[in-house]
Order: C-alpha cells, then structure tokens, then sequence
C-alpha cells in the first residue's frame, strides 16, 4: 500500500484494498455524515471502526491523522494531484467529496455559497446544542441535580428546530428540490435526537411536521440506510 504507508494509523488499521479511500469512524450522528456521502456517491471506500469508547481514537495513530481526536476522518489515496490526502473534520470531508464526485453541492455560486451555510448551521449549532441535550438528558448530565443545563439546551433545540421548520415549509430538502450536502449532514443528528437520546417528547418534535416529513424522506433513500450502518460495529 504505497500511498497509505507514510500515516500510522494505516499501520493499526491496514487497508484490504488501499486503493480505495479509507474511512475511520464510528456510526455516530458525525460518523454518519461520510458514510451517508459516500454510499451516496458510489465513490469506492474501505471502512474501519474506531472504538471511541475503548479510546481509538485517543491512540497515538489515530491522533497522528486528526490531533483533535474525533471520528471521522478520511485517506484518500487518490487526492488533488494523484498524491494521497488526510482529511478530518466531517464539514471538511463533505465538501471535499462533493467536489470529488461532483455531487450535492451545486456548481452555482449563488446556490453553493446557500447550501454551505446550512452544512455550517449544523456544525456549528445543530450538533453542539443536540449533542449537549443527549448528554444532560439520557447520559452522566442527567445526574446533576441543576436543570438549568438542559432547560437551557432543549430550548436552544426546539429553536433549531423551528428554523428547520420553516425551510422545510415550502421546500423538499434543505435547498429545495435538490437533496445536498446539508441534508446529509443534518440526517443524522435530527434522527439521533429523536432515538437514541430519546428526547422526541422532551422537545415536542412532533410539533415540528416538515422537519418530520423531511426525516422521514431521508432515511427513505437506500443510500442513507446503509450509511447509517458503516462501519458495522463489532
């Protein structure tokens, strides 16, 4: 595996098929983002499960490609140039293979401009504030006995939720008819909420019908069902 031989962490986790790109993650909302693109794009790409849990991710090889630690990340042995490219950072990686493949994000300036910053609501809002409401909600926040953590952090949802609401008012997908980037990276995390943090009357989602019906399309297309599954965890 030539191109994969100068990062470590292809040394913890050797490629099968180093030809392809490399995947590190886990099927967590972030971890998803990548997988869902990919199975989307049909791009080649040989997955590998990081443990966040028993620390992987933490590990010195995993650190030497994403020194913050955090799944996913990406190899592609067939980068800019033909020389092979590390990317961490799911926003990132998202546009990265959208200018990849060519796919889901428009070519128009104007409307490529729009749907980055919908993807950058989700990094930036979406996922910090849901993440911190399944932490005081269902994980060791629960315990503290001040509740204005999570009062403060289900109301910032259902406010995130509310802009949602009324994008998806008038509009198929995030961008309207053409599903993108953003889409695919608010899929998970809307879906997470409403499952495994277990929040879905916490934050009166039902009250939020477009962003219901959207999900609900979403997790229709076949792509994002297999996504939503890579890796497979041991």
């Amino acid at each position: 595996m030539p191109a994969l031989d100068a990062f470590p962490i292809a040394r913890r986790w050797p490629a099968r098929h180093p030809e392809r790109i490399q995947l590190y993650s886990l099927n967590t909302p972030n971890g998803v983002k990548v997988s869902i693109m990919l199975e989307e794009t049909g791009l080649a790409y040989e997955p590998h499960l990081v443990d966040i849990m028993r620390g992987e991710s933490q590990s010195t090889e995993f650190l030497a490609l994403n020194p913050n630690g955090k799944i996913p990340a990406i190899i592609d042995p067939d980068g800019p140039d033909g020389k092979p490219l590390a990317l961490f950072e799911s926003g990132a990686i998202l546009l990265y293979l959208a200018e990849k493949s060519g796919r889901f994000l428009s070519s128009d300036p104007s409307l490529r401009w729009e749907t980055i910053q919908w993807l950058f609501l989700q990094m930036a809002a979406i996922g910090p504030m849901f993440g911190q409401l399944g932490f005081f909600h269902k994980f060791a926040g629960r315990e503290i006995e001040d509740k204005r953590p999570l009062h403060r952090y289900v109301a910032e949802t259902k406010r995130l939720l509310g802009i949602l609401d009324d994008r998806l008012a008038q509009r198929t997908w995030l961008m309207g008819d053409g599903y993108s980037i953003a889409d695919i990276a608010t899929i998970g995390w809307v879906r997470n909420l409403i499952t495994f943090y277990e929040a879905r009357e916490l934050v009166d989602f039902d009250r939020f019908a477009h962003v219901a019906a959207w999900l609900e399309r979403g997790l229709a297309r076949p792509a994002v069902r297999r996504g939503l599954d890579v890796p497979v965890r041991k």
